[in-house]
């Protein structure tokens, strides 16, 4: 992808681009250099390499820009990915043509310059220059550039990851994410898969009516045998466009895992699956902090009452200040208006956390109770309840898409409109 027609397209400012809803495909294990002119521009690389989607790659930053990345060359390999930075227009040609001779076969280029012409983009793009980005650049131009250089626009998409983790133990996140993501295969219509990180007490495989001899635990203790076959082999099919990778939810053993322990989980589901909702259980540890800041989006569910409010407070906080390229966490309100019990407004978490919810959902016990000891959800309970067109407009808001599926009519249509009618 070239964003140099996008960028000339807009007008230029000085202030940094607001989060976005465009999805940015993380970059493989690939090494980055960069050679600047500018202390902004070297600012904003290694901003870009602090995102969580540059997280395996390995960047470098330098100054002097084509100067110094053609002396450098003479005598060491080139990396997988060159960023220059450039001042005039006169110079960039002549370096990309002394770079041309230094560079080994398969690095790719990324320009950073100030002069914005169609006619040296042609020329940029003759050279084999794979993007050319607009100055002054900031931390998620680059990240864009670096990382679309290796999402091809004939390669299939990279799902979407959507991680659902509660404020506090025993709010209901886990219920909300499994019909959160009922609606996005059912409503939107979107290929998507449950992932249950809760190893121990999970509850996707009781929510679905589901018990599968295999399961995320397969693939988690037996890391090299991780790949898209293998995880195919472990789905659990719910529907045409719901699968599950279910938790053992036995104690037979201790399931303490590594900060990086379902890093190849989540990369094989991105190649198979367009979108991924992990139910990510209440515990703060290495591996659970990872999973929600490398996630596309964060939903964080929450009771009205003091703690809830203090704990997604703190980890709507931290989880914004550490992607600060994308945007910020989601929160919800579960269990509202418990009677004869005291309940924080919705008011006082917006207040508080400086972000409205994006749902208030009512408390229902006998819904909710039946659904969950069928191994239902709540749309095949209740398909009107309220909290059915909540959790669609939470999976719209989550997966970026505004509409959904458009029911198919039949040949009989026409003829029944026409007798209610009469």
């Amino acid at each position: 992808m070239i964003t140099y027609a996008q960028q000339n397209s807009e007008e230029q400012t000085d202030a940094p681009p607001q989060a976005v809803d465009d999805h940015i495909a993380p970059a493989p294990r690939v090494s980055v250099q960069a050679f600047c002119e500018t202390v902004e521009t070297a600012a904003a690389v290694q901003s870009a390499g602090e995102d969580r989607r540059l997280a395996k790659a390995h960047l470098k930053i330098q100054m002097g820009g084509m100067a110094a990345a053609i002396e450098a060359y003479r005598s060491a390999p080139t990396p997988n990915v060159i960023i220059l930075e450039t001042e005039g227009r006169s110079d960039i040609l002549a370096g990309l043509d002394q770079l041309a001779t230094v560079c080994d076969a398969g690095t790719r280029v990324v320009v950073i310059g100030r002069v914005n012409d169609v006619t040296l983009y042609r020329e940029l793009v003759r050279r084999g220059v794979s993007d050319y980005v607009i100055a002054p650049a900031h931390a998620i131009d680059v990240v864009r550039a670096v990382c679309n250089l290796f999402s091809a626009p004939e390669a299939k998409a990279v799902g979407r990851v959507v991680a659902v983790v509660g404020a506090k133990g025993g709010v209901g996140a886990s219920t909300i994410a499994h019909n959160i993501a009922w609606a996005i295969a059912r409503d939107l219509a979107l290929d998507s898969v449950v992932a249950d990180l809760d190893l121990a007490f999970g509850t996707a495989g009781l929510n679905y009516n589901q018990d599968p001899a295999q399961g995320i635990a397969d693939a988690v203790f037996s890391p090299d045998r991780v790949d898209t076959a293998f995880v195919d082999r472990l789905l659990s099919k719910c529907t045409d466009h719901l699968s599950l990778l279910a938790a053992p939810a036995t104690l037979d053993k201790v399931y303490d895992f590594g900060a990086e322990a379902f890093d190849a989980i989540f990369d094989t589901l991105r190649t198979t699956m367009p979108c991924i909702v992990l139910d990510v259980p209440h515990q703060w540890s290495g591996w659970t902090k990872r999973a929600l800041i490398a996630a596309d989006d964060i939903l964080i569910v929450a009771a009205p009452d003091l703690a809830n409010l203090r704990n997604a407070k703190n980890m709507f906080d931290l989880l914004k200040a550490s992607r600060p390229n994308d945007r910020a966490p989601l929160y919800c309100l579960n269990q509202v208006g418990v009677p004869k019990r005291p309940e924080i407004a919705a008011g006082e978490f917006a207040k508080a956390i400086e972000s409205p919810p994006i749902a208030a959902i009512p408390f229902d016990p006998q819904i909710f109770g039946s659904a969950a000891n069928n191994g239902q959800m709540i749309a095949e309970i209740s398909a009107n309840h309220r909290a059915v067109e909540m959790f669609l407009q939470m999976a719209q808001r989550l997966t970026g898409r505004g509409e959904t599926k458009k029911p198919r009519g039949s040949f009989l249509s026409p003829l029944l409109e026409k007798l209610r009618s009469k």
